[in-house]
């Protein structure tokens, strides 16, 4: 039996689908789409059931991919569980009225029922049940409010004897319903109130987001470097690394087999850093580099997203995403990329077309500095002035701008309206939070580790027959000459495929003018990304766009380049 969950976008589907399932979930892409969804199980009545979260669909009629999805995935479900918003009944009836129209067994799970109250919104359920002629069970996702009444009415899902009708009919028949069973009392603003006007307004809002997001890259920063500082690190050197030395001693300290599990000893000692082994550096790569920041993003995100903001920084910034190809909601995997590119590039799935996808993941990879590379550009520049470290955030920035308006024209396919519902603010509930975080980070561990692991094992091959050395000595004329920077730059820059903090490490010791760190260091931004977003890019654009994204990168980061070393020269 499969049990689909189906509603309008932001009526808190997640939430309920996670009460459901637990932890055992699956994320993927509908077939022939980059369309995601998510399906788990549950036990009803002593048997295993499947079920899925449904893509966020306003109606059966099909407006964008996702919609289509929905709607490709309603002919395979055997009852639906349809979760509609209780504080905005009218708008997400449509939906349940034109599912009732299919003649699949149907449960109505009126949720946020908690906020009914607050807004001054009254509902007489049994009028409702009465006119839907479905069982329907108020919930509160959040708490788990009703989620047990729910699953335990899910055998008695009805089936209706509603005729197909058009649009029309369709919001008369809404009309009266909500004539019969709603009534709206006056209800003083509260600060949520006040707060939530104020966040899409262009002066305060901006102010808002701006302290919110500065607040939240602050929290996943230190957050992500303390797991790193006080967690991976102590693990990896006083654990991991005296196994490593002692393996390396059995496997003779050399040879194929030891370049390729542990890779090259630096100073005798193993470096999870430098060694390019696949059980050193592919091990720490994902789990010592990424997944502390997976962690402490994913959780700043389910917090901004259980608050109810997430929507409102996408109203805001609509309209300059738009100029880019792109709409509001391209905001949210731009500014994880400031603390990671990894989960930057895996938050494109939030968007709903191919293009769109594209686009806002190779800028990120572009023109988006990790945290972990901001740090060390401050390092290198700040001793310098803060002028400098202006200079390459600039640039980055009118590199993102520049060459997002050119591929909005030069990228073909679909770019959709953005088109949300607003919830209202709440505080987030820990438990819900902490649940969807989990299903994120192992969402992550299932799917990125394992291509991050074999791209790490592909470069230590790499490595090892010397191809880096013979592409650092090819791509030395465009060092020196485009970029004027020493020839021995280019190792570094070769080395930024794998850690580009550490490749900015490397260009210390060479002795660079200002000008030329400051080429430098934009050059490392722009070019290639590091191995696990690379890993990622390919897992989420496949080979084709991947090279093409590849290839907008190397050009990007040559033209920027050379224009910024004349401009400092002059």
């Amino acid at each position: 039996m499969r049990i689909l969950l189906m509603g309008n976008p932001n009526v808190g589907k997640s939430v309920l689908f996670s009460r459901l399932t637990g932890l055992g979930v699956i994320a993927s892409n509908y077939p022939g789409t980059t369309v995601s969804y998510t399906r788990g199980s549950m036990q009803l009545n002593g048997t295993t059931v499947e079920v899925v979260d449904v893509p966020g669909s306003y109606t059966l009629d099909p407006t964008s991919e996702a919609e289509n999805v929905a709607l490709q995935m309603l002919e395979t479900g055997d009852i639906i569980v349809n979760v509609v918003d209780a504080t905005n009944l009218e708008r997400n009836l449509y939906l349940t009225v034109q599912l009732l129209e299919r003649k699949i067994p149907m449960v109505v799970a009126l949720n946020m029922w908690d906020d009914t109250t607050h807004q001054g919104i009254t509902i007489d359920m049994d009028r409702l049940r009465m006119r839907l002629k479905v069982p329907v069970v108020p919930t509160v996702a959040v708490t788990g409010e009703g989620v047990k009444q729910l699953v335990e009415l899910l055998h008695t899902a009805a089936i209706t004897d509603i005729p197909v009708r058009n649009q029309d009919e369709r919001w008369i028949t809404i009309g009266s319903i909500i004539n019969e069973v709603q009534r709206l009392v006056h209800h003083h603003h509260t600060w949520r109130n006040r707060l939530a006007d104020a966040s899409v307004q262009p002066v305060t809002g901006g102010i808002l987001a701006m302290a919110i997001l500065c607040g939240s890259f602050f929290l996943v920063r230190f957050l992500g470097e303390s797991l790193i500082d006080y967690l991976v690190n102590p693990v990896f050197n006083t654990l991991w690394a005296p196994i490593l030395e002692k393996f390396s001693s059995f496997l003779g300290g050399a040879g194929l087999l030891h370049n390729l599990l542990i890779g090259k000893l630096i100073d005798g000692q193993v470096d999870f850093v430098q060694s390019f082994g696949l059980l050193s550096s592919g091990l720490y790569v994902p789990f010592g580099m990424v997944l502390p920041y997976i962690i402490s993003f994913y959780l700043a995100l389910g917090i901004l997203e259980d608050s109810g903001y997430l929507p409102r920084l996408a109203i805001l910034m609509d309209t300059v995403m738009h100029h880019l190809g792109l709409h509001g909601y391209a905001i949210i995997p731009t500014l994880l990329g400031l603390g990671c590119n990894v989960p930057g590039v895996l938050a494109t799935r939030i968007l709903e077309s191919r293009r769109e996808r594209f686009i806002a993941a190779t800028l990120i990879s572009i023109a988006i500095p990790c945290a972990a590379l901001q740090a060390m550009i401050l390092g290198i520049l700040g001793k310098h002035g803060i002028q400098y470290v202006a200079i390459v955030y600039g640039t980055l920035f009118a590199a993102w701008l520049i060459t997002g308006f050119i591929l909005r024209h030069m990228v073909k396919g679909f770019a959709p309206e953005l088109l949300i519902e607003i919830p209202p603010y709440r505080l987030p509930i820990w438990q819900a939070v902490l649940r969807k975080l989990r299903m994120r980070v192992s969402g992550f561990l299932i799917e990125a580790v394992p291509i991050i692991m074999v791209t790490v094992l592909v470069i230590n091959i790499v490595h090892y027959l010397g191809i880096l050395d013979n592409i650092a000595r090819l791509t030395s004329p465009v060092v020196t000459g485009l970029w004027g920077l020493p020839k021995e730059a280019a190792t570094a820059i070769i080395v930024g495929f794998m850690r580009k903090d550490m490749a900015v490490g490397l260009l210390m010791p060479l002795a660079l003018s200002v000008e030329q760190a400051t080429v430098a260091c934009v050059v490392l931004a722009m070019f290639f990304p590091c191995v696990a977003t690379f890993a990622v890019l390919f897992k989420e654009l496949g080979f084709r766009d991947t090279v093409k994204a590849t290839g907008i990168m190397f050009l990007a980061a040559s033209t920027i380049g050379g224009i910024l070393r004349l401009i400092l020269s002059l």
